[in-house]
């Protein structure tokens, strides 16, 4: 039965590879396949690489989201569950941290399966780990939501749409991902947690995902029909993104912004609160619509943030999840080496270069050494004069350290004019 399957799996690859559609099940047949890794490689680059090339009907949208979803664990929780998710490609902007606990402490469920970084210095499970456990099982993830009501956890153990963590695998050498393949991707894993309710982050820019406004538009349009096809209601906010909304790249720099926000210290970074909020508010709008509360999303998403709410049940989701629970901005110890760049040069920040901001963190050791990144002094528009200090290395290696410094000559961060 096995061989049968393969032989009808590089079928389907051959029919899509020449434009044409799937069935229901050659497309499960598919995914089963590549789930139970019995699809070398070679062949899953060629499916990999048939999407991309003619993308996907409407149809074979719904069918393979579908598929990736019943190759895998699904989980149900009672009443509106809430859940968020940004198609990225900025380092340094780590609402989830931040929405997560607000929305939990709104009353509704929030069961947040992040992924590890993959083409930035820092994922969401990268920087929740610096300060709890987030290789969660099933059954812990179920307690802890129940218990605590949210939850922030890494998606590896939890076997939700396995197909996709392999054709990731496949597709990262080439940093190569359609849009319809990150439809499906973000849609399966939602589906499978029991998602009711989804608030989808677009940034635009040049060095994100999605670098234009057009197809930020296409890409909204077909979530909205696949939103509809699996019962669940979806809002969106595009946005367009020329920074990191923190200050912080790389895990421990990052989650330290996280507190400072939750904390509400005089140096947090607002552009990251202020977008924590903008997500956590239209959140709350899209469940309170349904619930029958008639308040404002984003006034009540501020003053639980406010009011200390939402740093106690981000204290309470990290002690669920084995951390320490009396963590502050203040008793977290960077455990790093320090380098500070200063400006060569006075005048405005006119742009930050992303792409070069991942590289040089990544060389400092993001993110496998969590203590290792950059945390940006000055930010765009504001002013910088000649030997003032403009950003901070960090690494737990001072070799690291010299390479970055020298390697800043070509991967420049900071166009000052």
């Amino acid at each position: 039965m096995s061989s049968e399957n393969q032989l009808i799996a590089v079928k389907a690859i051959q029919k899509k590879l020449l434009g044409k559609k799937l069935t229901h099940r050659e497309i499960f047949i598919l995914m089963d396949e590549i789930t139970h890794h019995r699809l070398s490689e070679v062949l899953t680059a060629y499916f990999v690489a048939s999407s991309f090339k003619e993308g996907y009907t409407s149809e074979e949208l719904y069918l393979f989201t579908k598929a990736m979803v019943e190759t895998g664990n699904k989980f149900h929780f009672d009443g509106i569950v809430a859940d968020k998710h940004s198609t990225g490609g900025v380092a340094g902007t780590r609402t989830t941290m931040i929405v997560v606990p607000i929305i939990a402490a709104a009353g509704i469920k929030i069961p947040k399966i992040s992924s590890r970084a993959i083409t930035t210095p820092a994922g969401t499970a990268d920087t929740m780990e610096v300060l709890a456990k987030v290789n969660l099982t099933p059954k812990e993830v179920i307690k802890i939501v129940d218990k605590v009501g949210g939850c922030i956890a890494w998606n590896e153990y939890l076997n939700i749409a396995p197909a996709d963590d392999i054709i990731i695998k496949v597709e990262e050498p080439l940093s190569f991902e359609s849009f319809d393949k990150i439809i499906i991707s973000v849609m399966a894993k939602k589906v499978a947690i029991g998602a009711t309710h989804l608030i989808l982050d677009l940034p635009v820019g040049k060095t994100m995902k999605i670098r234009h406004f057009y197809d930020a538009e296409n890409v909204k349009k077909k979530f909205t029909e696949l939103a509809r096809k699996f019962k669940m209601k979806v809002v969106f906010d595009v946005n367009e993104t020329l920074e990191p909304a923190g200050r912080g790249v790389g895990p421990a720099l990052e989650a330290m912004d996280v507190l400072y926000v939750l904390e509400q210290k005089t140096e947090r970074p607002l552009k990251l609160e202020a977008k924590a909020l903008r997500l956590a508010g239209k959140l709350l709008d899209l469940c309170f619509s349904d619930m029958g509360i008639k308040k404002s999303g984003e006034d009540e998403a501020r003053r639980i943030l406010a009011d200390g709410s939402a740093l106690k049940k981000f204290r309470e989701i990290i002690k669920a999840q084995h951390g320490d629970d009396q963590v502050s901005s203040e008793t977290f110890k960077l455990k790093s080496h320090i380098l500070e760049i200063r400006s060569p040069e006075s005048g405005k920040i006119k742009e930050i270069n992303n792409l070069n901001l991942n590289a040089l963190a990544k060389i400092l050791g993001a993110p496998n050494d969590k203590f290792a990144g950059i945390y940006l002094l000055k930010k765009l528009d504001e002013f910088v004069g000649k030997k003032e200090p403009i950003m901070k290395f960090y690494s737990t290696d001072k070799y690291l350290l010299k390479e970055a410094k020298v390697s800043l000559r070509n991967f420049p961060i900071y166009e000052i004019e």
